[in-house]
C-alpha cells in the first residue's frame, strides 16, 4: 500500500519516469568507455534526484563521467487520463 501512495504523490507532484544512460571512463583503463543505466522518478527540467545521484557518483566512485543521455516519460499522458462524471446503475 505504501508503494501505491508513493506513486500517487509522485504523480501529483509532477514526477516523470526518468532514464539516464551514464557513459563513463573505466577507472583502470581510461581509454575504455562503459555504460550504466540509471532509472528513477524525477522532476523535469531540474532533475534533482538524478543530480543527487551524479554528485554521489563524482564524490564516491572512481570512474570519471564522460556523458549522459537522458529520457523521461510522464507517468500518465494527457490523452490517457479521462474524467467521467455521472453514475450508472445496472438493473
Amino acid at each position: 500500500m505504501e508503494e501505491h501512495n508513493e506513486l500517487r504523490i509522485r504523480f501529483v507532484e509532477g514526477y516523470n519516469l526518468t532514464t539516464a544512460e551514464i557513459i563513463y571512463h573505466m577507472p583502470d583503463r581510461p581509454h575504455i568507455l562503459q555504460t550504466y543505466i540509471w532509472q528513477d522518478y524525477d522532476i523535469a527540467p531540474k532533475y534533482p534526484v538524478l543530480n543527487s545521484f551524479l554528485q554521489f557518483w563524482e564524490k564516491e566512485l572512481d570512474g570519471p563521467l564522460h556523458s549522459i543521455l537522458l529520457a523521461d516519460q510522464k507517468l500518465i499522458k494527457a490523452d490517457e487520463f479521462l474524467h467521467f462524471a455521472g453514475e450508472f446503475t445496472l438493473q
